[in-house]
């Protein structure tokens, strides 16, 4: 197991299916960012309203940290621009709300937040830090604290401090440990099936 694990380079698993030829890696790089996109305005339909806070609980942190770690820090960090773009354009792809207006609402730092948290779990990943179950959860950790800092931040300038923690950041503290546990656990399982099977050889 240790010496299949050995063969694969560090990199995002999404390299290890990456075609070589130019044009066709191109259009799979496409493909994956825009469905990327796609899963993270799919999961933003799976909300819950809390009665006293002002953000949706939504499936997206899960899906941001995961597609952050499977695509890699600048696909990643792309996936999620484009998503924002969906929703901006008026695509019905935010839980809360549609337009650029979402963005200036109380959900409006979270949904910047998906950027360089996706971008900082990518990069971690192409570091080898979902390999192992205790460096994933760091990894995992690190890109729900910024997503957190980004939230927190904007509802403070919209309403206050006490206001912003009690609402924008209380709320999430446990579901986020879940969806931290859950993603920490899957990656290095995949990447141990990867192993099994020996793929990825050499390829970065």
């Amino acid at each position: 197991m240790k010496d299949a694990l050995s063969m694969l380079s560090k990199c995002a698993a999404a390299d290890i299916f990456r075609p070589n030829e130019k044009i066709l890696a191109a259009f799979y790089d496409a493909v994956i960012v825009i469905g990327g996109s796609l899963l993270v305005g799919l999961s933003a339909q799976v909300r819950v309203y809390l009665p006293f806070g002002l953000v949706p609980v939504t499936g997206q942190t899960f899906a941001v940290l995961v597609l952050g770690a499977l695509l890699g820090s600048r696909r990643g960090a792309l996936s999620m621009l484009f998503y924002l773009l969906e929703g901006v354009s008026g695509l019905p792809v935010f839980a809360a709300g549609l337009g650029f207006s979402t963005i200036l609402g109380p959900t409006g730092g979270y949904l910047v937040g998906f950027v360089p948290a996706a971008y900082l779990v990518g990069r971690l990943a192409e570091m080898g830090w979902d390999r192992r179950f205790i460096t994933a959860v760091a990894a995992m950790i690190a890109g729900d604290i910024i997503l957190l800092l980004f939230g927190f931040a904007w509802l403070v300038t919209l309403t206050n401090v006490r206001t912003a923690f009690l609402t924008g950041l209380c709320p999430f503290i446990v579901g986020d440990i879940l969806k931290v546990m859950l993603a920490a656990s899957a990656l290095p399982a995949g990447w141990k099936l990867l192993g099994y099977l020996n793929m990825g050889t050499g390829r970065r």
